[in-house]
């Protein structure tokens, strides 16, 4: 796979909203990042995990190592530098998670072990292109497997949408996150688009912002029907009952 041109444009003839949007994707990135602690603060306190996956966290790990390794290859401190942060809190993540976790729980899904040993065969694997490849075939490489990630990690949030759909019930959509979500992508679309004209960032992205932006429509839709629902209930519960009297 021959990669795109990741040579940004000039600064000056970048419109001002580009620029103010590569500004601001390492923010809102952040944003998302941090978006697991109060989840963490709750297992540690309640000292058990429930039945909350670990999946989330274990793939934010191995999807920034790679985006960090991406970033350093084509020398755009953006993306590795939140990135890092991303992996980092994953890393912080997955160990309270662990410290919670029943031993030989497999409902994760798949064990400790094998999630250690998924993130560890993923790390291995993108290091072992950086350092043996040339840089240009190098990022190619990384940059498609980085892309590869995020379809799968996307995967999740279209099975959401499929359950939705079918219970006509949006309480599984968190929309603070997935409003997030949805101006991270849109943010990092922008500056892969206009900015660093590199499709490894903006394909994932604009993938992105679709299952967000689906997300979110799903959730205003059956939210207005259960309130339309509520409003008829209220109004039917209102009505008087009118004996039926005999003729």
């Amino acid at each position: 796979m021959k990669i795109e041109s990741v040579v940004p444009m000039a600064a000056k003839s970048l419109p001002r909203w580009v620029t103010i949007s590569s500004k601001c994707a390492p923010y809102a990135s952040t944003v998302v990042f941090m978006a697991p602690i109060p989840t963490m603060r709750k297992i540690m306190l309640d000292r058990n995990v429930g039945g909350l996956p670990l999946l989330p966290y274990s793939s934010m790990v191995a999807n920034c190592v790679v985006w960090v390794v991406y970033g350093l290859l084509i020398k755009e401190t953006k993306v590795w530098a939140t990135n890092a942060l991303g992996c980092g809190l994953g890393v912080l993540y997955c160990n309270e998670f662990r410290r919670y976790c029943p031993i030989g729980s497999a409902k994760l899904p798949g064990t400790l072990l094998g999630h250690l040993k998924a993130v560890s065969f993923i790390v291995m694997i993108t290091c072992f292109c950086a350092l043996l490849f040339p840089i240009q075939r190098a990022a190619s490489l990384v940059g498609a497997e980085g892309v590869f990630l995020c379809v799968l990690m996307f995967a999740s949030p279209l099975a959401t949408l499929k359950e939705v759909i079918e219970t006509k019930s949006a309480s599984s959509i968190p929309l603070p996150f997935t409003l997030a979500c949805l101006l991270n992508c849109l943010l990092w679309s922008v500056v892969g688009w206009f900015e660093m004209n590199d499709f490894m960032i903006y394909a994932p992205n604009f993938l992105g912002f679709g299952c967000a932006l689906a997300q979110v429509a799903l959730k205003l839709f059956y939210k207005k029907a259960a309130s339309d629902k509520h409003e008829d209930d209220l109004e039917l519960s209102a009505t008087p009952f009118l004996p039926r009297t005999e003729t």
